[in-house]
């Protein structure tokens, strides 16, 4: 498994209103998609105003069909305009991250 590691930073006191958003309008449309989240969290300590998702995949490939599909469905299409008039992000950071031998998650 390959594990699709996000992180955005959010402009200060926009972030409440960005995860409504994405909970109504991204997370149902990401859900039918990629599939496989692993889990999604903020920031309490350290740098603030932060969400890391993390999403998993069987292959690079299948993330890329997976992520390709939903960058043409009309439902993210809104998502991506209502989240730039929301204009909430600030700075966005994708890593992809593989599980080693020990790992709890393969």
């Amino acid at each position: 498994m390959i594990i699709d590691h996000r992180t955005y930073t959010m402009h200060p006191l926009k972030l409440g209103k960005w995860l409504k958003l994405y909970e109504e309008f991204g997370l149902p449309v990401q859900l039918r998609h990629l599939g496989n989240l692993i889990g999604f969290f903020q920031t309490e300590i350290g740098p603030l105003n932060q969400v890391v998702h993390l999403w998993g995949f069987d292959t690079l490939e299948e993330r890329q069909r997976r992520r390709a599909a939903m960058a043409i469905d009309p439902d993210w299409q809104e998502f991506l305009r209502r989240n730039e008039e929301l204009g909430a992000l600030l700075y966005q950071e994708d890593k992809i991250v593989m599980p080693v031998s020990f790992s709890p998650i393969k």
